[in-house]
């Protein structure tokens, strides 16, 4: 039997951004060219962190898109889709990334923390978002792929059991 060919436009995202409290780029990733070059883009973040940054609600229409948003002290993350898009899928994205970075990165998620652990981030958001797909929702195993993936991503010896994965030590001259 054939597997169905998915629509393209099945639960896609356009951007992943995570911004500082000056709303600032610390991380943004686009996935398609809705805002084609670094200067339309730093524009559009500098307006969506105008209109998100005092709200308390999580979700926001803007520019013809859908904003889901998350805040942790001093760290904006933000997932951006179509306007048809749907929140929870949206929502879904968000939340996996911020519950993986918060294990990666021991609940200490702020910027400093973020900062000295970009690899890793690098690495969890391939592994939720791919050109813009979404491929997986669950933060354990984004973790445990991130764990395979970097050396360095330090992981919290709760993950370390829970995914029953040993991480060698690693050789370091």
């Amino acid at each position: 039997m054939d597997s169905p060919i998915l629509e393209p436009s099945l639960y896609t995202v356009k951007a992943v951004l995570i911004l500082d409290n000056d709303g600032d780029r610390l991380y943004a990733k686009y996935y398609d060219d809705t805002y084609p070059t670094v200067k339309e883009q730093k524009a559009f973040e500098k307006n969506i962190f105008n209109k998100t940054h005092r709200t308390d609600s999580e979700i926001a229409l803007l520019e013809g898109l859908t904003v889901v948003y998350k805040s942790n002290i001093d760290l904006f993350f933000y997932v951006i889709g179509s306007s048809h898009e749907n929140e929870l899928m949206l929502m879904a994205v968000l939340n996996c990334l911020f519950d993986s970075l918060s294990q990666m990165l021991r609940k200490n998620v702020e910027r400093r923390a973020l900062l000295e652990n970009m690899e890793g981030l690098f690495l969890a958001v391939d592994e939720i978002v791919d050109g813009g797909v979404i491929l997986e929702s669950d933060p354990q195993q984004v973790v445990h792929r991130v764990a395979l993936r970097g050396d360095d991503v330090p992981l919290t010896e709760q993950t370390v059991t829970q995914t029953g994965y040993h991480h060698p030590s690693s050789g370091h001259d």
